[in-house]
């Protein structure tokens, strides 16, 4: 399949590493960021826009999934992916990072693929796609040698499946993974075609403290089948496939405690009538 070139760089985020690292180092300095309490890290949920709203948010819950334990690979689930949809994999080759590339982990990418015969094996979706390559620099940045298995999981029992299956799967392997899922919340506003509560204020109060809380809250329960169908129902995660896969995935794993490290919207760096919302949640055990 060859390397995906960076096509987000030079706009979502920096297009060269020098930059990438001086956006990281603030990243790392801010204080909207909690700490999570002491846990064995499993995994995270991670927001997805440009990084000049988001990047802090994503940037921390993967620099978290680096204490604690080694890992070998990181299995990303993403892709904005409707209920009739297949599910998407790389099974080989490279996708390139401003700090260099991330290689695809070809074993258990096919190890994957021969258990679920309705994935589609492409890289060409990947490549068109902001949720999984946004994040590929933070973990090139802080986990230099680990390899990648990127996943488009539908908001459906596909997702739900790959999710429960592959940690089984990568430990027959002998792969120590950490899993992400790549999601944003709502998306308010006449730009999105979705304003139940008009605009201004009270907008803004709803989508923060009625409607992405309560997706927030259901992510942090670990109920993929809830997380899926209330994104559904309230337009509250634009990705709820992947958010559910990860969950489905960490529960396998034994997560049994969720940390909120960090929640914001668009608007608050850049105010208005249509604003996105992000939270970046981290998942492990006692």
């Amino acid at each position: 399949m060859g390397t995906i070139r960076s096509n987000f760089a030079g706009s979502w985020y920096p297009s060269n590493s020098k930059d990438c690292e001086s956006a990281i180092n603030g990243f790392l300095k801010d204080t909207i960021i909690k700490t999570p309490k002491k846990m064995e890290i499993l995994g995270g949920i991670v927001p997805h826009a440009g990084w000049f709203f988001s990047g802090s948010i994503a940037c921390n819950v993967i620099k978290y999934l680096k204490e604690n334990s080694s890992i070998d690979t990181i299995v990303i689930f993403g892709m904005h992916l409707g209920t009739n949809s297949p599910g998407f994999i790389m099974k080989e080759g490279e996708w390139d990072t401003p700090f260099g590339p991330l290689t695809i982990n070809k074993k258990l990418a096919s190890a994957i693929i021969e258990k679920f015969d309705n994935l589609e094996v492409s890289s060409k979706y990947f490549a068109r796609d902001n949720t999984i390559e946004l994040q590929l620099p933070f973990i090139k940045y802080f986990f230099n040698d680990v390899s990648i298995v990127p996943i488009g999981a539908p908001p459906d029992i596909t997702g739900l499946q790959l999710g429960n299956l592959i940690p089984s799967i990568a430990k027959d392997l002998g792969n120590n993974i950490k899993i992400l899922g790549s999601t944003d919340l709502t998306h308010y506003g006449y730009n999105y075609g979705f304003s139940p509560k008009g605009s201004g204020k009270i907008a803004y109060d709803w989508v923060r403290n009625d409607n992405d809380k309560e997706i927030i809250d259901t992510m942090m329960e670990m109920n993929a089948e809830k997380v899926i169908e209330k994104a559904l129902k309230d337009q509250n995660a634009c990705c709820s496939g992947a958010a559910a896969a990860a969950i489905a995935s960490l529960k396998s794993m034994g997560a049994n405690k969720t940390e909120q490290i960090a929640y914001a919207t668009s608007y608050d760096k850049s105010p208005g009538d249509s604003f996105v919302g992000y939270v970046g949640l981290v998942f492990g055990k006692e």
